[in-house]
Formats: C-alpha cells, sequence, structure tokens
C-alpha cells in the first residue's frame, strides 16, 4: 500500500490544476448560450474574480480506482490566521461533515483556508492545512487554530476507503493557489463526483454589481455531488433525458430520444442504480463588499435559492453546505461600516445567479469517469442545448 500511495501522490503532481484536461468539446453553460440571470459575470466568471481570492487545485487518478483531488479556496494572499476574514455558513440539510463549523458560527470569522475533499479524506486534510498553516510567518506562537474542511462521497468513482489524498498533495494545491482562471469538471475535489446521475465536479461563477449599486463583485465555487430532477434554467432538462429521481415510481415518464453514450432511460453508472436525490454540494461564496458575519449568514442563505433552481430537493441524505466570507479583514471591518441591510439584495441576487450558473458549469464541463464501482458519463451536451433552445433556455 504504501507504494501505491507514493505513486498515487508523484501522479497527482501532473495532474494539478490545469484547464488542457477538458476536452475542447466541453463548454461551459454561458459558452452554449444559457445565460442565468441578469447581471453580467466578472471578466472570468469565477470566484478569483473577487479580488486577492486565490484557488488551488490537485487531481489524483490512478487506473479505474481511484478519483478524487483536494481544491482550496484562500480569501487572500496574506496570511489567513493574521487577517481574518468575516464569514458565515448555512446549512441546506446537514448529512455531511463541514470541519471547523462551530467555531465559524459562533465567531463569525474564518482563520484558515477552505478545503475541499472526499469524505474519507477530511481529517487527512485537516492536518496537512494545519502544517501549512502553522508555519507561516508570524505563527510561530499558535496553539490553536480553526480549519475549514468540506467534503462530499465520491465513493462510486474512487475508492474512499484507501484516503488517497496525501499531506503533499494538499501542500502542492496551496502553493500553487493563484488568482487566474479555476479548472472546471472532473477534476480536484470534483474529480470523483456525481451529479444527477451525471458527472459532477468542480464548477464557478461570478457577478460583478453595477457601479451604482456599489460595484461589489460576488463568486461562487461548487463541488457538485448531488440529485433531484435536473432543470438548467427553467427547462426540464433531467425529464426530457429520462434521468430523474422518482421516473421509475411515476412509470417512466420522459422522451425516448437518442443522446450521446447511450439512450434515454440508460442508467449512466455500471451498477444500473436508479437516479437518487442523496448526495452532497459544498458551495463557497466570496464577496469584495465589506459585510459582516450577520449579513453573510443571510448572504449564504440566498446560495440555496440558487441549487434549488437546479432541480434539488435537500433530500434526507443530502449534505447542502454554504461557506460564505468577505475579503475585507474583521480589522478593517472594525474601522469602517460594513454594508446595512438595505444594501443587501442586489448581493442576493448576484449569489443566486452565481451559484446556479456554476452548478451547471460543474456539469457541463465535467468529462466522464471510468471509477471503482462503474461508469459515469457527463452530461450529454448536444441533447441537452436542443432541449434548452426547445424550451427557450438558451440563446442560439
Amino acid at each position: 500500500m504504501r507504494t501505491s500511495l507514493t505513486a498515487l501522490t508523484a501522479l497527482s503532481a501532473l495532474t494539478a490544476q490545469s484547464p488542457a484536461q477538458e476536452p475542447a468539446a466541453r463548454q461551459s453553460a454561458r459558452e452554449l448560450g444559457v445565460i442565468v440571470g441578469v447581471l453580467p459575470p466578472g471578466p472570468r466568471n469565477a470566484i478569483t474574480d473577487v479580488r486577492g481570492v486565490r484557488v488551488g487545485q490537485v487531481t489524483i487518478v490512478a487506473g479505474d480506482s481511484i478519483n478524487t483531488g483536494v481544491t482550496v479556496i484562500l480569501p487572500h494572499g496574506g496570511n489567513p490566521f493574521r487577517d481574518k476574514v468575516p464569514g458565515a455558513i448555512a446549512v441546506g440539510n446537514g448529512f455531511g461533515k463541514l470541519m471547523g463549523s462551530t467555531q465559524v458560527r459562533e465567531l463569525g470569522e474564518i482563520e484558515s483556508p477552505i478545503l475541499l475533499t472526499c469524505t474519507l479524506c477530511v481529517a487527512r486534510v485537516a492536518d496537512a492545512a494545519l502544517t501549512w498553516l502553522l508555519a507561516l510567518p508570524g505563527n510561530e506562537d499558535v496553539r490553536s487554530a480553526n480549519v475549514v474542511v468540506g467534503e462530499t462521497n465520491d465513493g462510486t468513482l474512487n475508492d474512499i476507503r484507501r484516503r488517497a489524498v496525501r499531506e503533499a498533495d494538499v501542500l502542492r494545491a496551496l502553493t500553487a493557489a493563484d488568482t487566474g482562471a479555476v479548472a472546471q469538471g472532473s477534476v480536484g475535489a470534483g474529480r470523483g463526483t456525481v451529479a444527477f446521475g451525471w458527472k459532477g465536479g468542480i464548477g464557478t461563477s461570478s457577478r460583478r454589481l453595477p457601479e451604482g449599486l456599489g460595484g461589489w463583485t460576488v463568486g461562487v465555487l461548487v463541488q457538485s455531488n448531488y440529485g433531484g430532477i435536473l432543470q438548467v434554467n427553467g427547462a426540464p432538462v433531467g425529464r426530457e433525458l429520462g434521468r430523474y429521481y422518482l421516473r421509475e415510481p411515476l412509470g417512466g415518464q420522459g422522451r425516448s430520444e437518442a443522446v450521446e453514450g447511450g439512450r434515454v432511460g440508460e442508467p449512466p453508472t455500471a451498477n444500473r442504480q436508479p437516479p437518487t436525490p442523496d448526495g452532497s454540494i459544498m458551495i463557497v461564496v466570496a464577496t469584495d463588499a465589506p459585510v459582516d458575519a450577520r449579513n453573510l449568514e443571510r448572504l449564504a442563505r440566498r446560495a440555496l435559492a440558487g441549487l434549488a433552481r437546479t432541480g434539488s430537493s435537500f433530500s434526507n441524505g443530502s449534505g447542502d453546505y454554504v461557506i460564505a466570507f468577505s475579503t475585507v479583514p474583521v480589522a478593517r471591518l472594525a474601522e469602517r461600516p460594513p454594508l446595512g441591510n438595505e444594501a443587501m439584495s442586489p448581493l442576493f441576487e448576484s449569489v443566486i445567479e452565481a451559484t446556479e450558473e456554476a452548478i451547471y458549469n460543474s456539469l457541463f464541463l465535467a468529462t466522464g469517469v471510468r471509477g471503482h464501482r462503474g461508469s459515469v458519463p457527463a452530461l450529454p451536451l448536444d441533447s441537452t442545448v436542443a432541449i434548452l433552445r426547445r424550451y427557450g433556455a438558451a440563446r442560439p
């Protein structure tokens, strides 16, 4: 086992965040004419449009059994423990493991990177993050630190019990984190995830308010691994493709047109399990608006509205979590008044739109993966776009 895990770590270095991993045939929702909402995105349409926010990812693949990784989000390029940022957490359904959540809720502060990984890798990722955090200059006397680590369960495509994420992988993701473009789809913590019976993954989007409303930016990054009845921009894509929760009890209603990788209604996973509403999603929200912890919690709750628009019912077996933060450090918020309640409504609209689009991107940009317990194909884009145009949900 030690030899194989060493090999995994070496391979992860080769598969670290790289947009070239995604074939050109996969396109984002916006590239395919799916325009969500009314607000414009930032220049990258990514969480890194929020000034200072950094993202790093390492993807770990070995044969058909290991498909996992780690994705990290840093609120700024400094020492997150010394320059704490206001933060908040909202929960749709709490069937999940979000390490560090109680202190964030109690103090309204985030003092570490935010890390996403697989369910059984949370403890190892947290330990590696502490190694990184304690080693930062200025933290020599730190004796308590609250690391925030979220997860989704990638056990269908990943041999999750092997806990293939190692300390070196986490440190590499933290070191490589930058403010540039964010790789999406079957990468990082989204490598082994499944959404609506199709391949899920990492997705991101952003919205920028006009100057008259403050000019603030809201960015969202998701790790999608949940189910339900897929809707895209209001169009019933899951129903039309014949892949949706409760299809069998309802008599298999759905269209019977051919799609890439098989026919409609054919379960995409090799184990032929029917679609389930269960699973999880991690949603990370960043903004450069001066928002305190109380209003960040309100902002986080609105991200759940964006999730609901995609067809999630927050099932009993789902873990639906939102972590929201402002890049304005806590110390600076004490020097200037944060935004009042009346200024939050435009930010609410921003986070709803950005969350919805980030989820679509996690599906549209994901590639099919052969894994530990079967294969999961990507959402068929040609058929999906045809459905969207039929319902007026995508521009030509």
